[in-house]
């Protein structure tokens, strides 16, 4: 038996407004099609011959402990500097951290800022700051949602705007969850497009990569529907786009979701597909990252990359309810312990793994590896055997995509409490990011209203730039 779309595949004829919305309201293998046929066309910004072709952030929230990675206090006193001591690094006169002895091996290709500054102890406040490059106003809001005044997009919806979509892959992708508040049900501000509007909404992909059936969601046929068929569907749709750009800006169809697109695209694109199929790495490679969901999403992020994505954004994602602070990075409770015990070790296999394995496939110069957090943890050591949160100075690390490796940016006091030279603010990190890019700070975008954003109010690091 014929589908009604099926019998629309003969030769076309003139359709009235009627048919074209009972087209959109159809379907495609469960897909709603309206907004989903064509990637609407947008003109890209001025963009110099940059370094980095792609940027791949790994997000730890919960808050990067600076004593214990990238700025030890080995002469503090021990409320202060904590259970660790350091090592040496490939850098001459760098010490790290003990726990992460991999990336100590790997620190000639890697910046490290030393004097991040938010000077806000809240969560989804600092990370709005963090993500955007813009103050949440009021500072120090725990569990704020997003809306205005704190609607300035993030950079994810930023790369969405001003770099093209390439493989049939959208531009900027987060994932293997949201950053949210409440246990995981509001998001932070920051985590989508803000001013910009839907259409820029990085595409948050909620998935489990570790799983051995994992595959992209929304990627499988329905049942009965074969490849073949889905193509000749595809291309009928395609065939009728000027009946469907009038037809979107119907009000019967203007509330169709923009997320589906990207779906349809990744089922119709074979190397979009492709680029989810982790079966396809050796395992080698596989183990070499983790069997965590966190290693195999930083994992599927290179894969992302090499298949055209402008940004990928992976948020840590290891919660175990059964571990203190439910395994994660906001280690209010039992901070050695956490660290010690899975943390550190995960941090430094999948971060060293992912930028080695960049650099033996040739990728590590076009692509910008970025190590940050929301803020950092309090100088000393709390009752609970924990520390807690501190914006007024933390560290973050920087690798790859024209980035001068061997190279620390700021210093701190001998506690790692304030900022003992010039505080680095977050828009000054997303300003190199974009110059690494090839896009001046100052670039503009549009909101929905038309008027003009910058792409960021900070100021490159060239101190940084190889």
């Amino acid at each position: 038996m014929t589908s009604a779309l099926d019998r629309l595949a003969w030769p076309m004829v003139r359709h009235s407004r009627r048919d074209w919305l009972r087209l959109g309201a159809i379907g495609l293998g469960g897909l709603s099609l309206p907004q989903l046929l064509r990637s609407r066309a947008h003109s890209e910004p001025a963009r110099r011959a940059g370094t980095a072709k792609s940027v791949i952030v790994l997000f730890h929230s919960g808050g990067g402990p600076q004593h214990e990675t990238w700025d030890p206090k080995p002469e503090a006193p021990d409320q202060i500097r904590g259970d660790f001591g350091t090592i040496a690094t490939a850098t001459p006169g760098l010490f790290v951290g003990e726990l992460m002895p991999q990336l100590a091996r790997l620190t000639d290709r890697i910046a490290v800022i030393r004097s991040m500054v938010t000077g806000d102890n809240a969560h989804s406040t600092s990370g709005y700051q963090m993500l955007t490059g813009m103050p949440h106003i009021p500072l120090s809001r725990e569990n704020s949602a997003p809306g205005k005044p704190n609607d300035y997009p993030s950079l994810n919806a930023l790369v969405q705007a001003v770099c093209t979509s390439r493989g049939g892959l959208p531009a900027s992708i987060a994932l293997p969850r949201g950053l949210a508040n409440n246990g995981g049900q509001d998001p932070w501000p920051g985590t989508d497009a803000g001013l910009l509007g839907r259409k820029y909404d990085p595409w948050l992909l909620v998935c489990e990569p570790e799983d051995p059936t994992f595959t992209a969601p929304g990627c499988d046929l329905p049942e009965g529907m074969s490849t073949g068929r889905f193509d000749r569907r595809l291309s009928l749709l395609e065939r009728v786009n000027s009946q469907i750009d009038g037809m979107e800006r119907a009000a019967e169809v203007a509330n169709y979701d923009i997320y589906q697109q990207k779906a349809l695209n990744l089922i119709a694109g074979g190397a979009a597909r492709a680029a989810f199929d982790l079966k396809a790495e050796p395992d080698a490679v596989r183990d070499r990252y983790g069997r965590t969901r966190q290693g195999q999403s930083v994992l599927l992020a290179r894969r992302l990359v090499e298949a055209g994505v402008s940004l990928v954004q992976v948020h840590w994602a290891n919660i175990d309810k059964q571990k203190p602070n439910s395994g994660g990075w906001d280690t209010h409770d039992k901070h050695s312990e956490s660290l010690k015990g899975w943390l550190m070790p995960t941090f430094d296999q999948v971060c060293s793994a992912l930028i080695e394995d960049l650099s033996e496939r040739g990728l590590l110069d076009e692509t910008l590896v970025c190590l940050v957090s929301e803020f950092g943890h309090t100088p000393k050591i709390n009752a609970r055997a924990g520390r807690d949160h501190w914006g007024r100075v933390f560290s973050i690390a920087l690798a790859g995509g024209g980035i001068q490796g061997g190279v620390v940016l700021g210093a701190t006091d001998k506690h790692a409490a304030e900022p003992i030279t010039e505080p680095i603010r977050p828009a000054d990190y997303l300003a190199t990011v974009f110059d690494c890019l090839g896009f001046e700070p100052d670039t503009i975008v549009h909101d929905v209203e038309g008027r003009p954003l910058p792409l960021t109010r900070g100021r490159v690091l060239h101190e940084l730039r190889g």
